[in-house]
């Protein structure tokens, strides 16, 4: 007769996983035992050439399954009755384990309450409470942040350099993000500071040189109009750099002057003008916008015209419509921001120090798990050529 499976397996699930958490820590007993027995022999035998002993066992513990799980290990002396340590019971036992558990768990959304429910369905553990975990959490964030921070950059193929400011719980974070000739996305760096000031821009692409960013290739920089932005590009990458203003910024700042009645005419009358091909033709377009707007609203046209010969570096350089729209804003950052937002929406109370720039490093990292070559990556390396044309003549009569 069939069975009745489903009924079944509802009934035996949790033995099952039971099951399998006991099967893992006979595993973790077994790769102890394998050490001790190449260090001192086996059970009863020992090797009379091996210099240590079997010294009995100890209440101990490992990292398993997110959480510390008690286990008896064993002792190991020289024959001078000094303590051997085991190898491996000390990696079973690095916090880092648990360091890395935990901050998985609290990015995908568990709050630090809700934890210890989540990993204690298997097997019955400890150092899992609210506090415990707290700690945990803010040692792996800190060891992500600094992960991200202390990035080299030498081995990196970057054709563009993505920078903008982000208002994340009442501070301004400042990303750096860059593009290689592949089309692979990096996150470089994360900045705090009070405003997008000067002293903190030109301190960010200082850190980036430090870091193994080469002065003497030429970069496509993607800011987003910030002033203190363009100074700090120019005062250390020189005016050989190419600055791609924001389409976006721009089109929401011009947006703003107006009145509420035409802003839609307008931004779609920009929209159309970055969306032609030939640089003559969206320069003539957006010309042709200001003088519009000289006769209705002179503040409009002013925050047309200040950079406006920059939000068409672009279309100056001749790259393709595909490419253009992945680099002509600062999207590809403003994306890693929902993901920062969603990572730290457990988080009730925001505490001086790191604690913001923690939890978006922990965000931004959760990001770029999930990035993607930009679009039209295939133009990139003929871009990186326009951009450094000196450089690609000597390496081809090299």
């Amino acid at each position: 007769m069939p069975l009745p499976l489903v009924e079944v397996w509802e009934q035996l699930q949790a033995r099952v996983e039971q099951l399998a958490g006991e099967a893992g820590l006979q595993i973790l007993h077994g790769i102890l035992e394998e050490e001790v027995r190449q260090r001192v022999g086996p059970p009863y035998r020992p090797d009379p050439a091996a210099g240590a002993v079997r010294w009995g066992r100890q209440p101990g513990y490992v990292v398993f399954g997110g959480q510390k799980i008690p286990l008896d290990r064993p002792r190991v002396r020289t024959r001078d009755a000094e303590e051997v340590e085991l190898e491996s019971y000390g990696q079973l036992q690095q916090d880092g384990r648990m360091q890395r558990a935990v901050a998985e768990g609290i990015v995908c959304g568990l709050s630090t309450r809700k934890y210890r429910r989540a990993v204690e369905s298997v097997l019955e553990g400890y150092g899992i409470r609210k506090s415990s975990v707290s700690r945990h959490c803010v040692r792996a964030t800190a060891h992500q942040l600094r992960q991200l921070c202390e990035r080299r950059l030498e081995k990196l193929n970057l054709v563009a350099l993505l920078i903008d400011g982000l208002e994340f719980k009442g501070q301004t974070l400042i990303v750096a993000l860059g593009v290689e000739e592949s089309g692979s996305k990096h996150l470089l760096g994360l900045w705090q500071g009070a405003t997008e000031n000067a002293t903190v821009c030109t301190a960010l692409l200082e850190d980036l040189v430090a870091r193994g960013l080469s002065t003497e290739r030429r970069y496509l920089f993607v800011l987003d109009g910030s002033k203190a932005l363009r100074a700090a590009v120019e005062k250390v990458f020189g005016t050989r750099a190419e600055v791609q203003r924001c389409q976006w910024h721009k089109r929401c700042n011009v947006r703003d002057h107006l009145p509420e009645g035409c802003r839609g005419d307008y931004d779609r009358q920009l929209r159309n003008a970055y969306a032609m091909t030939r640089y003559e033709d969206a320069k003539a377009a957006l010309e042709k916008i200001f003088r519009q707007l000289e006769r209705i609203n002179p503040s409009a046209a002013r925050s047309l015209e200040e950079g406006m010969e920059e939000t068409l570096t672009l279309h100056r350089l001749g790259v393709g419509p595909l490419l253009r729209r992945s680099l002509s804003t600062t999207n590809l950052i403003e994306s890693c921001l929902s993901t920062v937002r969603h990572v730290a929406r457990n988080v009730t109370r925001w505490q001086g120090g790191d604690h913001r720039v923690r939890w978006a490093a922990a965000g931004l990292l959760e990001a770029e798990k999930k990035f993607r070559k930009v679009k039209g990556y295939r133009e990139l390396k003929e871009l990186a050529a326009k951009l450094n044309l000196g450089l690609h003549s000597q390496a081809q009569v090299a």
